[in-house]
């Protein structure tokens, strides 16, 4: 049966200004902890904590460099070997050209992409080792780069112009391009319909992005937003639960109710967690409960955990 939403929808706002969990407590076992359960690390209980690096600044391996010429997602430059054959085999946008080490071994993946160049007619160039290596923009480009048109971004409302309920990713200010590639290939794989990012003060699609997310931002629908508070209230407006994922969460990811309706999950930032008016405008802040030693997850395993609880709810009611 579907809930009513929180907040002028049929309930009420806890003294937080978030909305309430219907009455319900945390959920969370006994057995385990909770970020929650834990005092901050400056003593106070109310400061939200994120799932993320405990505020290391992105390794700089070169990829944040950003060609002048290059807006929206990005996208141009696609390094890895599972990267540049996804491209391809998806055939979603056009692949210009590829270049192609000549000390590597033309066996598995290497040859699957000579293949398909081939069919395609894209040119393939074979250089020196060190050539490839002054082109890429990532540590290991694994043999093969390719250049190609930009990803092209849609809107929100074609997020939303879906037949079965809407299941989409936020992330709020993800800046190391590993944890978003790494990102985006999770939500791939759970089933995630779209992915919302912020245009300013976010890392968009690099090259070691394409190469963390071994093809999947060829497939996964992607809209940039001014604001991702703003995406929010839209999302509200389209009955759309918004779930931000969070240490302090009230209640735990492996209990949350409105998992197979309309949903987005909310990530945030490594170390700083979700932006204040983020927070305050999820429908619900939900935990992922902790077992062991360590108090956190990084942003790109929690938000496995998540996504993969969403899509097991999901399909456990079509079975």
């Amino acid at each position: 049966m579907s809930q009513k939403r929180p907040g002028g929808r049929g309930g009420s706002k806890n003294n937080s200004g978030r909305p309430s969990s219907s009455g319900r407590g945390s959920g969370r076992p006994s057995t385990g902890r909770s970020g929650s359960g834990r005092p901050s690390s400056s003593g106070g209980t109310g400061a939200s904590r994120g799932y993320g690096s405990k505020g290391r600044r992105p390794t700089g391996d070169g990829d944040n460099r950003r060609d002048k010429t290059e807006s929206g997602l990005g996208g141009t430059q696609v390094e890895g070997r599972q990267a540049v054959r996804e491209l391809l085999l998806a055939g979603r946008r056009r692949c210009r050209e590829i270049f192609l080490s000549s000390e590597v071994e033309r066996s598995g993946i290497i040859e699957d992409i000579v293949d398909l160049a081939r069919e395609m007619r894209v040119t393939v160039n074979e250089v020196s080792r060190s050539k490839l290596d002054s082109m890429s923009r990532t540590d290991a480009p694994q043999g093969v780069v390719a250049h190609a048109a930009p990803i092209k971004e849609v809107t929100l409302e074609d997020l939303l112009d879906s037949e079965e309920a809407p299941f989409l990713l936020a992330v709020d200010g993800v800046t190391d391009p590993g944890n978003l590639g790494a990102l985006l290939r999770i939500a791939d794989c759970a089933g995630v319909t779209g992915v919302i990012l912020p245009r300013h003060r976010a890392v968009h699609i690099t090259p070691t992005v394409t190469k963390a997310a071994a093809g999947a931002v060829e497939y996964l629908p992607m809209a940039l937003v001014g604001g991702l508070a703003t995406a929010i209230a839209d999302l509200k407006k389209a009955e759309v639960w918004t779930v931000g994922l969070d240490m302090a969460g009230s209640e735990s990811i492996h209990e949350l109710r409105v998992a197979t309706e309309s949903v987005c999950l909310v990530l945030g930032a490594e170390g700083k967690g979700l932006s204040r008016l983020v927070r305050e405008r999820c429908d619900f802040v939900a935990s992922i409960p902790i077992y062991g030693h360590l108090d956190s997850l990084n942003v790109a395993s929690a938000g496995a955990v998540a996504a993969y609880e969403v899509a097991r709810l999901r399909s456990a009611v079509g079975d």
